[in-house]
């Protein structure tokens, strides 16, 4: 008995299960929300637009992505025995799935998306006990390498939104519909530098809004479809047909799946030291196992892979409010968004030249947080300069020339037509040969380090001219 009390003592007094008022809980729990909301809604859009779906279909496939997005976060944060890391982690939408999605849905439409993340879910799932020991085929150079690509080739859909995102229409690349998209990169920047806190990091939603309401007054937005959504209701199953399966789209799902992975291990990492709870790989395994679930069954509900949303990680920071049960109220907010379909409607009609503009901050931030992690690489004396300016190189080409690959056999061309998944396999490749491979590797091995070297020695010299 004694030995029991023990235990729940122990469980109690964790920074994370720290309980809240109602009221509390539903303000903390709602700021998580609309801190995360623009990244949950942006890859249904994007993906929608990519296969062509009506602005009704559209609406569905926001609020099937809120309404998945709310239970992924509300298993990650309570769990199911051995499936949730039981933290305060936001899951979403993965941004690191939409370039390899676009690519997939842009010749065969959602069903050979939907069967893809069902067979690299599973996957995931299988080796969510044992990703520990894959961990290190995803260092910071690769990682850093595949996230900043992920952002550059998201930003060719920011332009397309900005122009109007149909080139046959006739106002598409009007000086109307870019000036709409830097009006709202004009108020995103405002907020962001005049608003700096709490503001700021709803600078997206805001200026998203803003430039949402001077569309609709200037008679550039149409939310008809509003009119005939319905209030609440279920999200339907199996609404865009059933799953079919393609070798080329399971290969290239699978990879990012493994890079949603590393991020998400990441994330269960760093707010653990925020915390200040123990995470050891059996909670790691236990946080991955959820994402993979909510990944695998996504799909039924029309929805796209999960994985938990680095921005909330560093709202917990921000505001030291430690509890899973306030992030578990916040999953309550996206599950209840998700059962009004009248909510998707009024995402789903936000005029293209106004997503244009917010997208050009939203996506190259994906850029820059992948820069940011390359800074924390060490170039010095190795080859990681080459394994980064290969990967970059190969993952622009579908970007560049997009007709490249279109000779090649059909299966690697679906891989190497998403810029994330030929990054990912020549940066996972090159890492091998270059790193793990350490048989015949000397310093200064590389011209390019060399380089480098002989570089920072000029700059000194011209440095010391200069102060003399």
């Amino acid at each position: 008995m004694g030995d029991d009390q023990s235990r729940v003592s122990v469980i109690v007094t964790r920074p994370e299960d720290a309980r809240h008022s109602m009221g509390q809980l539903a303000i903390y729990g709602t700021q998580h929300i609309l801190t995360m909301y623009g990244g949950v809604i942006a890859p249904p859009l994007i993906v929608g637009g990519a296969a062509g779906l009506s602005v009704s279909d559209m609406a569905l496939l926001v609020t099937a992505g809120l309404f998945l997005s709310g239970l992924a976060t509300l298993l990650q944060t309570l769990g199911i025995g051995p499936v949730g890391s039981r933290l305060p982690i936001v899951q979403g939408i993965s941004f690191a799935s939409v370039s390899t999605m676009v690519t997939i849905a842009s010749d065969g439409g959602l069903r050979p998306v939907f069967g893809a993340i069902i067979v690299a879910g599973l996957i995931g799932l299988a080796l969510s006990s044992f990703f520990a020991k894959l961990v290190r085929l995803f260092p910071a150079v690769v990682t850093g390498t595949i996230i900043t690509v992920i952002g550059l080739s998201l930003l060719p859909t920011a332009f397309r939104w900005a122009m109007g995102n149909n080139p046959k229409a006739a106002d598409y690349g009007s000086m109307g519909n870019i000036g709409f998209a830097g009006l709202t990169l004009l108020i995103i920047l405002v907020i962001s530098r005049l608003f700096q806190g709490a503001i700021s990091r709803l600078s997206i939603l805001l200026g998203l809004a803003v430039g949402t309401v001077l569309a609709v007054f200037t008679h550039h937005a149409d939310f008809g479809a509003v009119r005939d959504a319905k209030i609440i209701a279920l999200p339907p199953i199996l609404h865009f047909g059933g799953p079919t399966f393609e070798v080329g789209a399971i290969v290239s799902m699978t990879i990012v799946i493994l890079v949603i992975m590393t991020e998400t291990t990441a994330d269960i990492l760093a707010i653990g030291e925020i915390v200040g709870t123990d995470v050891d790989s059996a909670r790691v395994a236990a946080g991955l196992r959820a994402d993979m679930l909510s990944t695998t069954v996504a799909p039924v509900f029309g929805s796209f892979p999960c994985s938990a949303f680095a921005q909330n990680v560093g709202l917990v920071a921000l505001t030291g409010i430690k509890s899973r049960f306030v992030v578990a109220a916040g999953g309550l907010v996206l599950v209840l968004l998700g059962l009004f379909p009248v909510v998707g409607a009024v995402v789903a009609g936000i005029p293209y030249p106004v997503l244009g503009g917010a997208g050009i901050v939203l996506f190259g931030s994906v850029a820059a947080s992948g820069i940011r992690t390359l800074a924390r690489v060490d170039f010095t004396d190795n080859l990681n300069m080459v394994i980064v300016a290969v990967a970059l190189g190969v993952g622009l080409i579908p970007i560049a020339a997009p007709t490249f690959w279109d000779k090649f056999p059909t299966w690697l061309g679906v891989i190497m037509h998403s810029g994330i998944s030929a990054t990912a396999v020549v940066a996972i490749v090159l890492n091998l040969v270059f790193n793990e491979i350490t048989n015949g590797n000397r310093a200064g091995a590389s011209v390019f380090a060399a380089a480098e070297d002989l570089k920072d020695d000029l700059g000194e010299r011209l440095d010391d001219d200069i102060r003399d």
